[in-house]
């Protein structure tokens, strides 16, 4: 269920997730490393859904002959007067990638772009990823070269609190 907006602190939310992650972290020899996340208006437990999401698919989708190396980081913000007072928020690996041609599929239910044998999933991640930003009042795009890695990049709004929004809900 949604939970209404609160002050949400983006580093907490990430060491969280981290610490979720830790055991696939330490399996796969991961390097995965924060920077200063900004402070959001926004559901804690969604927030820490859509990192858990990204992160776990970086360390998922990684090539077979190097360890996953995942990069989370603010690249801006901007709140001040005549600014659209949003974040930049990127999440990005040097794993397999995918061909760009399949952006929109990849943000669908159910859509996989390699066989279950391959890598596990529902295909439901990044769907539940666009809906929880959507809620949000922000956007979710990504850009990648096969074999060569991902980087997906949110916007967010700092302190824009939404009413009226339909609750999304899984």
């Amino acid at each position: 269920k949604a939970r209404p907006f609160s002050r949400v602190d983006l580093n907490q939310v990430a060491r969280q997730v981290l610490a979720d992650l830790d055991y696939q972290i330490d399996q796969k020899n991961a390097d995965v490393k924060v920077t200063e996340l900004p402070v959001v208006e926004a559901d804690p437990v969604q927030m820490t859904q859509l990192l858990q999401n990204l992160i776990g698919n970086a360390l998922k989708f990684h090539r077979k002959d190097q360890s996953p190396v995942v990069r989370v980081f603010m690249t801006r913000a901007v709140n001040g007067q005549n600014s659209n007072g949003m974040c930049e928020i990127r999440v990005s690996d040097q794993g397999i990638g995918f061909d760009e041609r399949y952006l929109e599929r990849i943000f669908q239910p159910f859509q996989r772009l390699h066989a279950r044998e391959e890598y596990e999933g529902t295909g439901m991640g990044l769907a539940i990823c666009r809906k929880i930003v959507d809620r949000h009042g922000g956007t979710i795009t990504a850009t990648s070269t096969p074999g060569s890695g991902s980087t997906f990049i949110i916007q967010l709004p700092l302190n824009q609190k939404l009413k009226g929004q339909v609750p999304y809900e899984h």
